[in-house]
């Protein structure tokens, strides 16, 4: 795979040209949609103040959760070709200059069974995504996409409300080799959060969780993760110290929380980022150094952690 340092040398060499274009397109767009939004706040202000006193406090909060919704779908309406051409022209480019049989599908995510079959987060009521890649690494089939999953609430007049189980980078890697039971590793936030007396009775008595609290020797790990699994033998041998430095590796480089689940044929991987990570902000310029490598950083470890994996992919099949 590319290093980093290729990668950056390939964005600036070649697409900076486009970028260039792209961010004149972009200030225009921008001046568009702050022009479109403050009318449309003006004119909904003037609605709403205009009927208030008709108005009960229901249709109150009906009436600014449809300016949200309304005002994002506008918004999102308004930025599609400007996000399109900056997804073909300036995100595809790039994958396929770190693999070029990778395949790029910017409006597809990966299956919500897959997501389910982790075991990493609850399974979600609504749930979402795109920019889907799909390839392989050394013959490991991988693939991975943004995705947002979210849980459904509803209050004692049956309103219903969203709250997000998880946004963020989500990966699958099939590696045609059986895990026997199921190991999940978490990032630690009872012990973090509640110190390690609390934080060790939490993670025992979890009860949201199947399987049994297993404690690594490898004290640097334990104090960012917690692992849990169904077959104690089996977690441990999978996780390695070589896997661990390495899951820790990326947690560090990645700056955000890393969920990973061994089961079946399959290793999934979860890093949570909170927001679109491959989407182009209208207000943010293209050509800012740091939006650049974030691009490429994130796409260089999404797909290096498969390759890492793979050195242990040995010691796994003699397991299986």
């Amino acid at each position: 795979m590319k290093t980093i340092s290729e990668l950056t040398d390939f964005y600036y060499k070649t697409l900076y040209p486009i970028l260039q274009e792209l961010e004149e397109a972009r200030k225009h767009l921008k001046s568009r949609v702050v022009t479109v939004g403050i009318t449309y706040t003006i004119i909904f202000a003037l609605l709403f103040f205009s009927f208030f006193q008709y108005m009960d406090i229901d249709f109150i909060v009906f009436a600014i959760v449809a300016y949200v919704a309304l005002g994002g779908f506008i918004y999102k309406f308004m930025i599609s070709t400007y996000r399109d051409e900056f997804k073909t022209k300036i995100m595809k480019p790039l994958i396929l200059e770190i693999d070029n049989t990778f395949r790029y599908i910017p409006n597809m995510h990966i299956d919500v069974e897959f997501f389910k079959r982790s075991q990493l987060f609850p399974s979600p009521d609504r749930f979402s995504g795109n920019d889907l890649v799909k390839g392989k690494i050394d013959g490991v089939d991988l693939k991975f996409s943004d995705l947002h999953a979210e849980k459904e609430y509803k209050d004692s007049k049956g309103r219903r409300s969203y709250s997000t189980i998880f946004k963020g980078l989500f990966i699958v890697s099939d590696f045609h080799k059986n895990f026997q039971g199921h190991t999940v590793v978490l990032p630690d936030i009872a012990q973090n959060t509640f110190g390690d007396m609390i934080g060790s009775f939490l993670q025992s008595n979890n009860f949201t969780r199947r399987g049994e609290l297993i404690k690594m020797d490898s004290p640097e790990f334990e104090k960012e993760f917690v692992v849990y699994g169904s077959d104690q033998i089996e977690a441990r041998y999978i996780l390695t110290h070589s896997l661990m430095e390495k899951i820790l590796h990326y947690k560090k480089h990645s700056g955000h929380p890393v969920y990973v689940s061994f089961k079946g044929q399959n290793i999934y991987m979860a890093i949570e980022y909170n927001k679109d990570l491959f989407e182009p902000s209208v207000f943010r310029s293209l050509l800012e150094y740091k939006i650049a490598m974030e691009y490429i950083k994130t796409l260089h470890l999404s797909i290096g952690i498969v390759e890492e994996l793979k050195l242990n992919q040995k010691l796994w099949s003699k397991h299986g």
